[in-house]
């Protein structure tokens, strides 16, 4: 369902004369569906960079980034934008909605976009903030006024409303409490159970070690350890 091969990756930095930095070469990874990969190494390996390449955030140097039969690296933008409304999930650490738009709403809204009744879409809303214990007084509300964690807890529940076929998943349970990382993980492994392909960046090693099956060490496709 996903494959990379040989995606490389630079940046150019403009404000230091046109250096070019070299964050990524050769880059190779194959998701089946129904099987969940980590992606690890230190800080700055380009875990994050990768995970941009393949949403179709960045541009690669090189290379292709298959979900299905569209290839991110030399899809036309409204092919990206289809591929993100059909087929590739995405949550991230960071809820970014439009203000003033209902909790409720913001959650049924990639339901809505794929052509969902509406009424299915919202009680899947409902199941979704209540199994991750948002409380039922601030569905109504805009979620920008929530606190971090609630506000986590609203992107994860928006980002599983929709059985998307392939998933990319940063730092999913990263401070929330047991109950609702509990919760979380079980969702991974529903979105497994039903052939999802995910690509996930778990700095909680219990938690990868629950969902992941297998883990990809992102350091070997930095130039400075290829080497």
């Amino acid at each position: 369902m996903i494959r990379i091969e040989n995606v490389s990756k630079s940046f150019a930095l403009h404000n230091q004369g046109g250096a070019v930095i070299e964050v990524m070469t050769g880059a190779t990874l194959a998701v089946a569906p129904g099987e969940c990969v980590a992606l690890t190494g230190n800080s700055g390996a380009g875990k994050s960079t990768l995970m941009r390449m393949i949403y179709g955030n960045y541009l690669t140097a090189s290379g292709s980034i298959r979900i299905g039969d569209i290839d991110v690296a030399s899809a036309a933008p409204r092919e990206i934008l289809e591929l993100r409304r059909t087929t590739l999930g995405y949550v991230s650490q960071f809820l970014r909605v439009v203000p003033r738009v209902a909790t409720l709403e913001v959650v049924a809204e990639p339901l809505l976009a794929v052509g969902t009744d509406r009424e299915a879409a919202l009680a899947r809303a409902r199941d979704l903030l209540t199994r991750l214990n948002i409380p039922e007084t601030l569905w109504g509300l805009s979620p920008t006024t929530f606190s971090g964690g609630e506000q986590q807890r609203v992107n994860i529940a928006r980002g599983f409303a929709h059985t998307y076929p392939a998933m990319l998943l940063d730092e999913p349970t990263a401070s929330l409490d047991a109950t609702n990382r509990d919760t979380v993980l079980t969702l991974i492994e529903e979105a497994k159970g039903r052939c999802a392909a995910i690509i996930g960046i778990f700095h909680d090693a219990p938690a990868r070690d629950r969902v992941a099956d297998r883990e990809v060490d992102v350091s070997a496709y930095t130039p400075a350890r290829a080497a």
